[in-house]
């Protein structure tokens, strides 16, 4: 299987690219700056700088910008994280360098005009309300507050309607000034070019950019203790979450917790969330576990919502599966299957090209190297029982709530 091979711009900006037998390209330009690079003043700044930079540039307008690839069936997006800003496209391959084109534009080239920055906050606000209208994803933006208060990666990614309201086409133009710079990105592509094609095209519209490098770093949180939450929002259903710290993206740990999430209360149905609470006992439509694994920490949350009268019961059963997990370590048998269904899960997500090269853009900013499918596999027959039970008692003993109802 053809792998990513890399290259580095002049400016600094490091490029991936898989050749794939596709008449379709995808490509990204991955911003190792999100929401947790703001300082105090700028809650939703880099969420609003990403709505922004499509909102005019030295040579387009905004309706330009739109027309330019979905004139000819392509698209062009964004979207922020805790901790990356990333612009990506979906073109044919004759197309591909348009793309690039337009991607550093408004990477790079964007004028953040006043007038265009006044209806796009009408839009956030508007973002704002659907995302509160919705306890399922408002309730995990609570608890990471809680989890890592008094850090950054603490409050949302949207910010708030005052804060908003604030932000102008200065304030856009210093934080992105400051966050984006070259030595903090990857472009990343998926296609059938070869490499050498895709960094001569690469270099033409990217690496004319001066080089710039990172001037701050980022603090870690500091850990809190154990919380218990109620919070009254007279929702029709209880909503909860039970969670704790946990790993680094760079940890060693991070595998082992990841499986033990995925058996836990990953997306298949056979999980043993979905399966005790779901489909034993008929108690949770939406149950899950997830763990999000960050620069210098991380984070799991276990999330379900049920009828008020059932929710103490639903906590009881997850305490109880909680337990197993801690002092019982899976059979080889169970261990088999684990692993199995882990990798199949991993294999087919890498089927979706655009999904794959995302995804391979990010551990390229942050690992400074691509995992082959080969290689995961070999680091995951590597983890034992033992280390899942192991992992299970770190982050589970001591864990903390947070109720909606």
């Amino acid at each position: 299987m053809q792998e990513f091979e890399t290259y580095t711009l002049p400016n600094g900006i490091k490029g991936i690219h898989r050749r794939v037998r596709s008449s379709v390209t995808h490509c990204a330009l991955v911003v190792n700056a999100g929401t947790r690079d703001e300082q105090s003043h700028e809650y939703g700044l880099a969420h609003f700088a990403e709505h922004a930079i499509f909102k005019g540039t030295k040579r387009r307008k905004a309706y330009q910008i739109n027309c330019r690839l979905e004139n000819r069936g392509g698209e062009l997006n964004a979207y922020t994280t805790k901790e990356d800003t990333t612009i990506h496209a979906t073109t044919l391959r004759s197309d591909f360098s348009k793309a690039v084109e337009l991607i550093a534009d408004v990477a790079f080239c964007s004028t953040f005009p006043e007038h265009e920055l006044q209806k796009e906050r009408e839009v956030i606000v508007d973002e704002i309300n659907t995302y509160k209208d919705s306890p399922a994803d408002m309730i995990f933006d609570t608890f990471e507050d809680l989890i890592f208060a008094g850090s950054e990666l603490g409050h949302n990614i949207l910010g708030t309607k005052a804060a908003l309201m604030r932000h102008t086409s200065e304030s856009i133009k210093r934080f992105v000034e400051r966050t984006h710079t070259t030595d903090q990105m990857v472009f990343s592509s998926i296609g059938n070019m070869s490499v050498k094609s895709v960094q001569s095209i690469a270099a033409k519209y990217l690496a004319e950019q001066p080089s710039t490098k990172r001037d701050f770093k980022r603090i870690t949180p500091v850990s809190v203790e154990p919380f218990e939450r109620v919070v009254n929002k007279h929702t029709h259903q209880t909503h909860c979450i039970i969670g704790a710290r946990a790993y680094d993206i760079n940890d060693e740990k991070r595998l082992p917790l990841s499986l033990l999430v995925n058996i836990l209360g990953g997306p298949s149905a056979n999980s043993r969330l979905n399966t005790v609470l779901r489909e034993k006992n008929g108690l949770s439509y939406n149950t899950e576990a997830v763990y999000t694994p960050y620069n210098d920490c991380g984070m799991v949350a276990i999330y379900f919502s049920s009828d008020h009268h059932n929710a103490d019961l639903c906590r009881e059963l997850i305490d109880k599966e909680l337990r197993a997990l801690r002092t019982t370590p899976p059979t080889a048998r169970r261990m088999a299957m684990i692993k199995r269904q882990f990798l199949a899960q991993m294999a087919i997500s890498m089927e979706n090209n655009e999904g794959y090269m995302l995804g391979a853009g990010k551990s390229y900013l942050v690992h400074d190297e691509i995992d082959t499918l080969e290689e995961v596999y070999r680091k995951v027959s590597a983890v034992t029982a033992e280390q899942i039970t192991e992992v299970a008692e770190e982050i589970f003993a001591n864990t903390s709530t947070l109720i909606y109802q």
